[in-house]
C-alpha cells in the first residue's frame, strides 16, 4: 500500500529568539550544496538538551507544494544543535546574503515543525546516557567542584577542570568527573601538530573570522597531578573511563612521555577502568609505547577517510594521514580497542567515494568502532575553505551507515568512548 510521506513545515526565527513555522514552505535539508526535501519518517522529535540556533544573514530555504525551492520572506534561518549521542542526517538549508557572517563552531542540523513539535533529521547513535542533559545539575556540580578543590588543593589540573571546564565551558566530561561517574578528562598538551580549519581551542585570527569555542590548556601537568585524581575516579566511578585528549588542548601525543609515565603511575595503583587516548594518531611509535605501558583504547579523529580531504581540513605538520592509520593498526596489533572519531558532514560523509574509502579503512585497520560525531563548523565556510564543492552527488548518511553495518556486522556504532563492559560484549 502506498502511503503519502509527510513533509513538515520550514522554520525561521524572527531575530528576537522566537521561532515560527512557514506554512507556505515545506522543510528542506542539504548535503553539501544539494538541497532536498525532508520527510517525517527520516526525522525524530528534537531531542531533550538540543539547542535551537538563529543564523544571521541567512534565510531558510524550503519547498513550495509544487516542488519549487524558495527562501522564507522574513526573519532568519534556523538550525538545531542536537544533543550528544545523536548524529545528524542533513544540515540546515539556507540562502546566505553576500555579507553573511561566518557561523561559530557548532553543528547546524536542519530543523522543521510538525503537529506542535520541532523535528530534526537525526538518529540516536549511542544509547549511553552519560551526556544527557537530565543528568547535570550545575549547582550540585559546582558544589562537588569546590569539594575537589579542597581535596586536591595543589593540583593545577584539577583546578583547570573545575574552574574552566566544568564551571565555565560546561564540558560534559569535566562535569561527570565532578560527579564521580563515567568518563573523566585528562588534558595534557598546550601545543598541536595540526592546524585544523575548525579547531575549537585555537583559531589563528589572521586566517579565521570565527573565534575558538574555548581557551586551550596553558601548562603541562605532571604524572602525579594526573594520577592523583584519576586513580580515585577509576576505583570508585561506575563504568569508569579516563581519557587523554580533550577539546581544551592540542595534541596529547606531543606529550607522549608524560602520558606513558602517567599511565604507569595509574596502573601501579589500580587495574580498574579504561584508560583511553583521543588523538590525531600522528606518532604511531609513541602510540605503541603507550599500549606497552597499559593504554586500553585509542580514538583517532578523522573528517574523511580520503587523504586529500583529510589534509585540506587537518593541515598536518610533520605527519600524514598514513601515520594516523598506522596508529589504529598498532592498537589492533596489541588487541586493544580502536575507534575513529568520524566527523559527519552531509555532502562529504555520504558520497560514494567516501563510503568506499571508509570501507577500505575499516578493512585495513580491523577497526573496533566508528563514533559518528557531528561536525562543528559552518558548512559553507568548510566547503569553501577546503574546496570540497566538487564532491559527488550524496547518497544519504543513513545509506552509508546501513552499507557499513551490512558489510561489517561486528563493527560498533556509537558516540562515546566505550567502558569495559561494552568492550567485553564486543569481544565475545
Amino acid at each position: 500500500m502506498n502511503t503519502k510521506r509527510i513533509q513538515p513545515y520550514a522554520v525561521f526565527s524572527d531575530g528576537h529568539g522566537n521561532m515560527f513555522e512557514d506554512t507556505h514552505l515545506l522543510a528542506a535539508g542539504r548535503s553539501g550544496r544539494h538541497v532536498h526535501p525532508l520527510y517525517l519518517d527520516q526525522m525524530i522529535p528534537l531531542p531533550e538538551g538540543s539547542e535551537l540556533l538563529e543564523l544571521p544573514g541567512r534565510r531558510t530555504l524550503g519547498f513550495t507544494r509544487n516542488g519549487e525551492l524558495r527562501a522564507t520572506r522574513e526573519g532568519f534561518a534556523s538550525a538545531a544543535f542536537v544533543a550528544p549521542g545523536h548524529t545528524q542526517l542533513a544540515v540546515a538549508a539556507w540562502r546566505a546574503a553576500p555579507n553573511a557572517p561566518v557561523l561559530p563552531l557548532y553543528a547546524y542540523t536542519a530543523v522543521a515543525w510538525y503537529d506542535d513539535e520541532f523535528y530534526v533529521p537525526a538518529v540516536r547513535i549511542d544509547p549511553d546516557q552519560r551526556q544527557d542533559c537530565r543528568h547535570f545539575d550545575q549547582r550540585l556540580i559546582e558544589q562537588r567542584g569546590r569539594q575537589m578543590l579542597r581535596t586536591y588543593p595543589k593540583n593545577r589540573l584539577v583546578e583547570h577542570l573545575v574552574r574552566n571546564c566544568a564551571c565555565t565551558y560546561y564540558c560534559p566530561a569535566a562535569r561527570n568527573l565532578m560527579m564521580g561517574r563515567w568518563e573523566a578528562p585528562i588534558p595534557t598538551s598546550p601545543q598541536c601538530n595540526a592546524r585544523c580549519v575548525g579547531c575549537i581551542s585555537y583559531q589563528n585570527p589572521k586566517e579565521s573570522p570565527v573565534p575558538e569555542s574555548q581557551h586551550r590548556l596553558s601548562f603541562v601537568p605532571t604524572p602525579e597531578e594526573i594520577a592523583e585524581y584519576v586513580v580515585p575516579h577509576l576505583d570508585n566511578a561506575p563504568n569508569p573511563v579516563a581519557s587523554f585528549g580533550q577539546g581544551c588542548e592540542g595534541e596529547p601525543l606531543l606529550q607522549w612521555e608524560l602520558l606513558r609515565e602517567a599511565i604507569r603511575a595509574i596502573r601501579a595503583r589500580t587495574q580498574r577502568g579504561i584508560i583511553n587516548l583521543n588523538t590525531n594518531g600522528s606518532k604511531p611509535q609513541a602510540v605503541e609505547e603507550l599500549f606497552r605501558a597499559g593504554l586500553d583504547s585509542i580514538r583517532v579523529s578523522m573528517n574523511s577517510a580520503q587523504e586529500p580531504w583529510y589534509n585540506l581540513y587537518y593541515r598536518p605538520v610533520g605527519y600524514s594521514m598514513a601515520n594516523a592509520v598506522e596508529s589504529l593498526c598498532v592498537a589492533r596489533k596489541y588487541g586493544r580497542w580502536a575507534s575513529i572519531n568520524y566527523f559527519v558532514m552531509p555532502g562529504l560523509t555520504d558520497t560514494p567515494q567516501e563510503l568506499e574509502a571508509l570501507r577500505q579503512l575499516i578493512k585495513r585497520t580491523e577497526l573496533s568502532m566508528v563514533q559518528w560525531r557531528n561536525f562543528n563548523i559552518d558548512p559553507d565556510w568548510f566547503f569553501s575553505r577546503t574546496g570540497l564543492d566538487a564532491c559527488a552527488e550524496p547518497i544519504g548518511i543513513m545509506n552509508v551507515m546501513e552499507e557499513i553495518r551490512r558489510e561489517f556486522p561486528r563493527l560498533c556504532f556509537g558516540y562515546y568512548n566505550p567502558h569495559a563492559d561494552t568492550m567485553a560484549q564486543w569481544q565475545r
